[in-house]
């Protein structure tokens, strides 16, 4: 058995990624295990130079929010911007402080200067405006399609005034109130603003699709595909918030579902437009349930990976990475009887593996679970390894010192 895992294992570079796969996927999916770790950030970076270089792919996703992110999306593009305050307002999540987020971005701005527009390369968030202590007004977003629908159709076809909704939405506090995530009642979701918010937004967006042709002929496409974004972003949000504002068992059920559908949402659309490379925890990525134990008890919910694979097929792949030790947080060598553990035993510090041929390889020798003693890292799930396209092994996470 031994022999037959060490017979999978290859140098991590898309080459190795792509022979795993029957065709080149439209999205490829890097997930990780862990937030924070810079040397997973560096492994991101140098396999999407690669995906670039080699195999076409132009745009790069993360779990990041998706409105900042065209802030970054702009820099990489046109230089618009300092890069300074690119980091500081293109990110959510802290990943601004990221060395290696800062490299991707200064490679992608390098790479595109001087490139005509149909071969530069792209940035986005892909995750909604939402944190886990709560999410986001839906001011920018809601506001920004009617700016751009008010400065393009009649007015008579609009919904409502600007100042309609700058009424409904009141102060931006009402909503982001931290509390709320773990007290419904102090939930704006559910009053009568938010109520018809709700709809507002749902008239702007079938006004955004009722008039497509007239947008495409007054507008780039770009201009066009923001104001999409613009509006999956409005209509997420204000469902999320009344979700925020259930009282039932099945809430944080229903958030986290809620989550990860704006994330394949935003995926699926980047799909439409060229080959993606979409980096984000393993949670968000994988074919299977994800599951998390909350303070009400264990929710389950599809993840963004499986919605994006039930609709794209073949064009959707999935690569997990899986590690050895995290010694600064605690995590040690992998006990030998987990898929971690026989990784562990390669010689390799770094290497993709064929996660169908170790599963044939394991046969009924099923692997036991590994259990982490930290909450921050996520082992991989033995029972699972059929439904991963590939494994990128890392043997040891160094302590990196953010700069």
């Amino acid at each position: 058995m031994a022999t037959d895992i060490k017979d999978t294992a290859r140098a991590v570079e898309a080459a190795s990624v792509m022979r795993l796969l029957p065709a080149r996927p439209r999205l490829l999916a890097l997930g990780e295990p862990t937030h924070g770790e810079e040397t997973l950030l560096e492994v991101r970076n140098e396999l999407f130079r690669q995906l670039v270089e080699q195999e076409g792919y132009r745009t790069v996703a993360i779990e990041s929010d998706c409105m900042m992110g065209l802030v970054v999306d702009d820099y990489v593009t046109s230089g618009r911007g300092d890069l300074d305050e690119v980091m500081k307002h293109g990110f959510s999540h802290g990943w601004g402080a990221s060395a290696a987020n800062r490299e991707l971005v200064r490679w992608m701005r390098a790479y595109n200067d001087g490139r005509p527009a149909s071969e530069r390369l792209r940035f986005a968030g892909f995750d909604g405006p939402l944190e886990i202590t709560g999410a986001a007004s839906p001011r920018q977003s809601l506001t920004a399609l009617h700016g751009y629908l008010a400065a393009r159709v009649e007015a008579d076809l609009l919904p409502c005034t600007g100042e309609t909704l700058d009424r409904l939405l009141g102060g931006d506090g009402r909503w982001t109130e931290p509390a709320a995530m773990v007290d419904p009642a102090r939930s704006v979701g559910r009053s009568a603003e938010a109520g018809e918010l709700r709809l507002l937004a749902d008239d702007l967006v079938a006004l955004l699709d009722a008039q497509t042709p007239h947008l495409l002929a007054v507008s780039s496409r770009e201009e066009w595909d923001r104001a999409r974004l613009y509006g999956r972003t409005a209509t997420g949000l204000l469902r999320y918030h009344y979700g925020m504002a259930d009282t039932s068992p099945a809430r944080m059920t229903r958030l986290c579902a809620l989550r990860d559908v704006m994330m394949a949402h935003n995926l699926l659309d980047l799909a439409a437009r060229g080959l993606v490379l979409v980096h984000a925890h393993n949670s968000h990525l994988q074919r299977e349930q994800s599951s998390m134990r909350m303070w009400q008890g264990a929710v389950e919910w599809w993840s963004a990976g499986a919605l994006v694979s039930a609709r794209l097929g073949e064009e959707y792949a999935f690569v997990a990475t899986a590690l050895g030790t995290i010694r600064h947080q605690g995590v040690d060598a992998p006990p030998p009887d987990t898929v971690e553990g026989l990784l562990y035993a390669l010689p390799e510090d770094r290497c993709v593996i064929d996660a169908r041929r170790l599963a044939t390889a394991l046969d009924d020798a099923r692997p036991a679970p590994r259990v982490s003693p930290w909450f921050g890292y996520a082992p991989l799930d033995p029972a699972h390894l059929a439904d991963t396209d590939g494994i990128v092994f890392v043997k040891d996470l160094p302590q990196l010192q953010r700069s």
